[in-house]
């Protein structure tokens, strides 16, 4: 739609790539506009594409993996190649689903890790001392800022990451499986500053298996399968689509539960999250009563 294509703050336009090991295309053909502010998640199975579409955002393929890119990237109006490199972390902040990736391994403190982005981009110190402590209190690990990044677990050391990428203040938040390796408690915690994230304002884009959460938590979807788009589109809309299925993706378990609620006989729409569940569940109880 033109009214979308206008609005966008993030442009992926006719986008396919391929690395230089590989003969075939990874991603082909991909049209993206995303609107700022908005929350976006990519969804697909393994080896589908979707880390390679997070590193064209990021400008990382072809930059570092090199390989062979057609298509642009639009970010505000701007190509992405015209950026330069300070103004690209400023824009959009990357963050890895291995937080040992992120670590810069130079830093002795998690206070020193959190400046370090900051000192790169040449900030006065007053700024980046109070910038750190905001950003120590927004993620809630101001209990860890004298401890050494490596001697932190994976959770701790996660939420260490967002930390250093927010702190920089990015205005595009790409953020790649962050709770792969996190309990329940932990995943809770880093999907809550993503949602803190977005309510100040900035565009968040997310991979992330956890489609429960998905469906708790992001405003749109995209899924990939074998690197092109088969489906995009708001949230409800999406995950109670049998497509996901039938591709191996996998449907929330409150949309399964639906589904299984309809082939009793039940009248009822498709629900993705458990709030959604529930309230269906108690109007099912209560005609019951009533009947």
């Amino acid at each position: 739609m033109e009214g979308v294509h206008y609005m966008a703050f993030l442009e992926l336009k006719n986008i396919s790539y391929k690395y230089p090991t590989s003969d075939d295309w990874i991603v082909k053909n991909i049209n993206i506009q995303i609107e700022k502010g908005s929350f976006w998640a990519i969804i697909g199975k393994n080896g589908s594409g979707k880390t390679t579409i997070c590193n064209i955002i990021r400008g990382f393929a072809p930059d570092f993996f090199k390989g062979t890119i057609d298509g642009q990237v639009i970010v505000d109006n701007k190509n992405l190649n015209d950026y330069k490199e300070g103004e690209r972390a400023t824009k959009i902040g990357f963050v890895f689903q291995n937080p040992f990736t992120q670590i810069s391994g130079v830093k002795e403190t998690v206070y020193d890790e959190i400046a370090f982005g900051l000192e790169n981009l040449g900030l006065e110190e007053s700024y980046i001392r109070s910038k750190v402590e905001e950003t120590l209190n927004l993620v809630d690990i101001n209990h860890l800022r004298n401890k050494n990044p490596f001697e932190l677990s994976g959770g701790q050391r996660q939420r260490v990451s967002l930390a250093s990428i927010i702190a920089m203040e990015p205005e595009i938040l790409v953020i790649d499986e962050p709770t792969s390796q996190l309990d329940p408690e932990g995943t809770e915690k880093i999907f809550k500053i993503i949602e803190t994230m977005k309510n100040k304002g900035k565009t968040i884009i997310l991979i992330e298996h956890k489609i429960e959460l998905i469906a708790e938590y992001a405003d749109n979807i995209i899924v990939i399968d074998e690197g092109e788009i088969i489906l995009r589109g708001e949230t409800k809309d999406i995950l109670n689509n049998k497509v996901l299925l039938e591709k191996e993706i996998g449907l929330p378990q409150y949309a399964i539960l639906g589904y299984q609620l309809r082939s009793k006989g039940f009248d009822i729409p498709i629900p993705t999250t458990e709030k959604e569940a529930m309230q269906i569940i108690l109007e099912i109880m209560q005609k019951k009563v009533i009947e």
